[in-house]
């Protein structure tokens, strides 16, 4: 596997190659919390002048290496090209026009200028805080609970279908979420402004480990009664955390709702 050092060598030599003079980076690799590892991937941007040159032939990609597989995505005004290569490095390319610097800028959270020439970056800035949690409103909460305790009814509808992945889909996708949007919630009334980083990935850094582990149980999705299962545990807790919430900011929470929702879901699920 091509080491760090030569990953960016070859990055810079194919920017001079291009004629590229304002190459910067983002993701993970300039995240001080973001752990070090061989699955880190090169979120590299080019600022280019001819956009439509450089896409018209893309043999130059050739020059990062043989590749494993590759996807590319028109994003705006940019390209995107995604490249994982033979040796396990991963480089996701995006070819930006000068003229549309702020679109690109705005789609990260944060990023390093590593060369500008030309001082094209300097009138942007990062925008580090795009993951970080504020405390919630009373608005914000009563809307978490609601959307919670509604699609917990698709769920069950899913399960009782034996329609496992439409199941799955709504649990995880939004009730899962809007829990961990309560958990965020709880760390933000007693820190203020928290980085929680995308995807909640430093969530769990701010509770108690057993509350880490917790949440990891409900994710066995591999048959229906995991699902089932894991339904009943996310609404246990879903109730819990929310309870403590309110509490803890005097929000109301619709505790009557919430426990006619739980033996709704019992009752069609015959528990």
């Amino acid at each position: 596997m091509r080491t760090e050092p030569e990953m960016f060598d070859l990055i810079f030599q194919t920017a001079k190659a291009l004629q590229v003079d304002t190459v910067a980076m983002s993701g993970s690799r300039t995240d001080t919390k973001a752990p070090k590892d061989e699955f880190q991937d090169y979120d590299v941007v080019y600022i280019v002048d001819d956009l439509d040159n450089l896409t018209s032939d893309l043999s130059w990609l050739d020059q990062f290496g043989k590749r494993l597989i590759e996807q590319y995505n028109v994003l705006g005004n940019r390209r995107l090209y995604l490249m994982l290569f033979e040796d396990g490095n991963r480089i996701d390319l995006t070819l930006c026009p000068k003229d549309h610097i702020q679109e690109w800028v705005d789609s990260e959270a944060d990023y390093t200028v590593l060369k500008d020439e030309k001082g094209l970056f300097e009138s942007y800035t990062t925008s580090p805080q795009r993951y970080w949690t504020s405390p919630a409103s009373q608005t914000d909460f009563e809307k978490a609970c609601n959307e919670f305790w509604w699609v917990s009814a698709y769920v069950v509808k899913g399960i009782c279908r034996n329609q496992l992945i439409y199941a799955t889909d709504h649990l995880y996708d939004i009730c899962q979420q809007e829990l961990l949007k309560v958990l965020a919630w709880q760390v933000a009334s007693d820190k203020g402004k928290v980085d929680i980083g995308k995807n909640y990935k430093y969530l769990f850094n701010y509770l108690p480990a057993e509350k880490e582990k917790e949440f990891s149980n409900l994710l066995d999705f591999s048959s229906r009664d995991k699902i089932t299962q894991s339904l009943f545990a996310t609404m246990r807790l879903f109730h819990r955390e929310a309870q403590a919430f309110s509490l803890k900011t005097g929000f109301p929470y619709d505790k009557e709702t919430a426990e006619k929702m739980i033996q709704y879901a019992k009752e069609r699920l015959r528990l």
